[in-house]
């Protein structure tokens, strides 16, 4: 037994017996440390490492079809919503909306002589009716006197034939009349049908000459453009794309096993290749895609065909970014993330059926055209209809600057465009310049 004992403390001081020693105690150590560690931690932690920054690649493209003239950005640029982009040939536009103004002015006029001459043909019904009256009382004067024969019968029948030309002229003075009221019964010069037809006119001209301006929708770097100067283009072809880098999110594939314990509002913790693990970026989960990216892919796999391989799906979920921490370290789309999802949850439902109250963007940048070309109508209406209640000085000083365009060159139009501020949405756009002329104003 003695022996035995001195065999186990002779082995024990070898180094080999204490390096097992040694070994086995830290696997213990990390074994029962990662224990804790997966109980209290890793087990809530979805991770993968295939996903993407994603965001908006906003589309700049023609209403028109026009000449591109002008090419104010290019790629890597940032442009802010409103700034100028691309500029196509105003000409055609320009004499289109010129002729409108024309003719709405002309309207005005028409409609208000047509108002005068109601009037004048009230006063010729009055006429006419006055006549009739005295053909009448001639007409029975007469009947009197060839009772006694003191006029002969020709006469009388001469009275009579007055009478009826009177009725006769009475009834067409009437017919008039009620032709002209119905141009003009219950309207006012502004909103009579033929002035609205003529500003509705006006209003599409204005928004076409607008539309040779393509301003950017929002801010963001220019990307993908493919234009160039002397360019014929048609409505819908795109000519460069804007992206607003303040809006990216995360497309994070998570595989199909990793998803049963995912909800919306879980907090993710997110790094990137291009910073590394010293930045790390905090979000949450936003939504999940209503498929795998294989069932949405451009050739869908055939399951059925036979050759099957069982392969794990992926579906994306998205994940949106802290936008001060995405401020202070910018991200571009297609740059690769770590993502890490705790999956904690209070069994809150799997996909809810959330529908999101307002709209997710949204842009200002286009009202302006619609509500100055709104601005221009009134003011051509007020400088030819002195009668209206908008017929004011300053309406008049405003309609001055508002119906003309003078040609390229000349004095006061070195600038071709005007930034009008939106009141509604306190952004400005770009519009056409529309200088002062008293082509139309009385």
């Amino acid at each position: 037994m003695t022996s035995s004992k001195d065999r186990i403390r002779a082995l024990w001081k070898t180094p080999r017996a204490r390096w097992l020693t040694v070994i086995l105690v830290v696997s213990l150590l990390g074994g029962a440390g990662y224990g804790v560690y997966w109980a209290r931690y890793a087990r809530y932690v979805a991770y993968t490492d295939d996903a993407y920054v994603d965001g908006n690649v906003v589309q700049i493209t023609p209403r028109i079809s026009g000449t591109v003239v002008s090419i104010d950005a290019n790629n890597t640029q940032f442009v802010k919503a409103g700034q100028p982009l691309v500029r196509l040939d105003p000409t055609d536009a320009k004499v289109a909306l010129l002729r409108a103004e024309a003719e709405l002015a002309g309207t005005v006029r028409q409609v208000r002589n047509l108002f005068a001459i109601s009037g004048e043909l009230r006063a010729n019904v009055q006429v006419r009716r006055t006549a009739l009256a005295k053909a009448r009382s001639d007409y029975s004067r007469r009947a009197r006197l060839a009772r006694t024969g003191a006029i002969s019968r020709e006469d009388l029948q001469h009275a009579g034939d007055a009478v009826k030309a009177a009725q006769a002229a009475l009834v067409a003075a009437q017919q008039k009349l009620a032709a002209n009221r119905a141009w003009v019964d219950d309207t006012t010069v502004s909103d009579n049908p033929t002035v609205r037809a003529a500003a509705a006119a006006v209003h599409a001209a204005y928004l076409t000459y607008a539309r040779t301006v393509l301003p950017a929708p929002v801010s963001g770097f220019v990307a993908k453009r493919n234009v160039q100067l002397g360019e014929q283009v048609a409505p819908g072809k795109p000519l460069m794309s804007v992206v607003p880098l303040n809006q990216v999110w995360v497309d994070a594939n998570f595989k199909e096993s990793q998803l049963a314990d995912m909800r919306v509002g879980q907090p993710v913790s997110l790094t990137s290749d291009l910073y590394g693990s010293a930045v790390v970026y905090h979000g949450h989960v936003v939504g999940f895609g209503a498929g795998t990216g294989s069932a949405f892919s451009l050739l869908p796999a055939q399951n059925a065909t036979g050759n099957w391989i069982k392969i794990v799906q992926r579906v994306p979920v998205r994940i949106a970014l802290d936008p001060k921490e995405l401020a202070a370290h910018p991200l571009q789309v297609g740059l690769s993330m770590r993502a890490y999802v705790d999956v904690r949850h209070d069994g809150a439902p799997r996909l809810p059926e959330v529908a999101d109250s307002g709209p997710d963007d949204s842009t200002s940048v286009f009202r302006t055209a619609d509500a100055r070309a709104d601005r221009t109508i009134r003011e051509i209406i007020a400088a030819n209809d002195p009668g209206t209640a908008h017929s004011t000085g300053a309406s008049r000083a405003r309609a001055r600057n508002a119906v003309a365009v003078p040609p390229a060159g000349s004095a006061g139009t070195a600038d071709p465009t005007l930034r009008v501020a939106d009141k509604d949405a306190g952004s400005p756009a770009i519009l056409p310049r529309i200088v002062a002329s008293d082509r139309w104003v009385r």
